[in-house]
């Protein structure tokens, strides 16, 4: 097989063992497209993102085919078999040759020349099955399928989807479980440069685009950003419609002062820096702060600072706004982070439950009397999001919840919070509460 061919695959195989270590799946993706071309880029993206969404279903239909049992084939080999499954039965556009040699290829860097005979033999049963694998959920409406099964069809975990079914009923939970395996467009959204400007330079260029739901921002086919007309100026950035939505939800007076103490990389105060007089934008960790100073320079509107700071000791006082992103499962997100569905648990839900209620609590001490604090989330878990505001109030006396004037219904939740949802809205889900401070 041509080093051509086999790169892209070494690359989504590098994704998916860095993942399972651990990393991020867009820092790890990042990391090792680097060298690639554009072709090549992208099917690396697909690959490994694609094994993600479908890990039940190929490790479904690989294990029968391994004489002593599934458990017994290392990690490494099980990520090589399942990049060869989902290239033998997902897409169709690759040769079944390319799928096996490339494979064969892998598995013999990884292990050697046993490894790669291993590898050869799965595949090539495989390849004698019938009845591939393919996006059953698009097919069939789900309805009659229990938690079990729509988790194993879907690759998601059982307990979370049992959630969903008791919340959303068996259509909507489909229609999310469907969502979160599609691969999420670019939506860009303006910066430095208007909108109308942007989609001026970008259709003079040849670059397609389209609005995006509710007008927030423009979706386009292209997949890298830097490539983008405007990129160095400072044009746009890349953000999806949900989080865009917030900075409109927040409705901040100009000229007040921001404190975003959960900023990194960003977005959320770029987009909201542009209509407020100051934002102190801070996060924890040094090197997620270097990315975020960054972004600040490459697109911010000039009052932006980014400071190392941590969410429970906020470095200001008496801010007109404080923003709390707070870290979350990130339930809202699983069609961009194809990885996050892997690391959720009960567990670590109700961890996060208590750290959120630790980070607004102090929060709270930074916001001026008849100041606004801003709490937000990509979740779709109400412990996360209604409750956990409820919860705040009910410690809380001194604010109040102020649901945002004139926005969408179709938007907001029963209490006025923003509320998106993916199966809903087509867009990433997120919440947020306007609390405000009234003495």
């Amino acid at each position: 097989m041509p080093a051509e061919g086999l790169q892209p695959r070494r690359a989504a195989y590098l994704v998916l063992e860095q993942v399972r270590a651990g990393r991020p799946f867009e820092a790890a993706l990042d990391g090792a497209v680097k060298r690639l071309t554009e072709p090549d880029r992208r099917l690396a993206h697909e690959l490994a993102a694609g094994v993600l969404r479908n890990q039940t279903v190929l490790d479904r239909r690989l294990a029968p085919l391994v004489p002593r049992g599934w458990e017994s084939v290392a990690p490494e080999l099980k990520e090589v078999l399942r990049l060869g499954a989902f290239q033998l039965t997902v897409l169709d556009r690759v040769p079944a040759h390319a799928a096996v040699d490339t494979s064969v290829a892998l598995a013999k860097a990884t292990g050697g020349p046993r490894a790669g005979g291993f590898v050869n033999a799965v595949l090539r049963r495989l390849e004698r099955m019938p009845q591939p694998v393919g996006p059953a959920l698009a097919d069939r409406g789900g309805a009659h399928l229990g938690a079990a099964h729509l988790a194993e069809e879907a690759s998601h975990p059982e307990w979370l989807v049992s959630r969903w079914l008791a919340r959303f009923g068996s259509e909507e939970t489909a229609a999310l479980l469907r969502w979160n395996n599609t691969r999420p467009r670019l939506v860009l959204q303006a910066a430095r440069a208007s909108l109308d400007a942007l989609e001026r330079r970008w259709r003079e260029a040849g670059i397609a685009v389209a609005p995006a739901p509710f007008g927030a921002g423009l979706v386009t086919d292209r997949s890298r950003p830097q490539a983008l007309p405007g990129y160095d100026e400072g044009g746009f950035i890349v953000q999806d419609p949900a989080q865009a939505l917030l900075a409109r939800f927040a409705d901040l007076p100009p000229g007040a002062t921001l404190y975003d103490a959960c900023a990194a990389p960003g977005g959320k105060a770029i987009a909201l820096g542009r209509g407020v007089g100051c934002v102190v934008a801070g996060d924890v960790g040094r090197a997620r702060v270097r990315r975020l100073a960054e972004n600040l320079r490459r697109a911010g509107s000039g009052h932006e600072y980014a400071v190392v700071a941590d969410a429970r000791h906020p470095p200001v006082r008496a801010c007109d706004a404080v923003l709390v992103d707070a870290p979350c499962l990130g339930t809202g997100t699983f069609a961009r982070h194809p990885d996050a569905r892997w690391r959720v648990s009960p567990d670590a839900l109700a961890r996060l439950e208590g750290r959120q209620a630790e980070v607004l609590d102090h929060a709270a001490g930074a916001v001026a009397r008849g100041g606004l604090l801003l709490y937000s989330t990509c979740s779709i878990e109400p412990e996360e999001n209604q409750y956990q505001v409820d919860a705040f109030l009910e410690r809380h006396g001194e604010f109040r919840r102020e649901p945002g004037d004139a926005f969408p219904v179709a938007l907001t939740s029963p209490d006025g919070d923003l509320m998106i949802l993916p199966q809903r809205h087509q867009m990433d889900g997120a919440f947020a509460a306007r609390l405000r401070r009234t003495v």
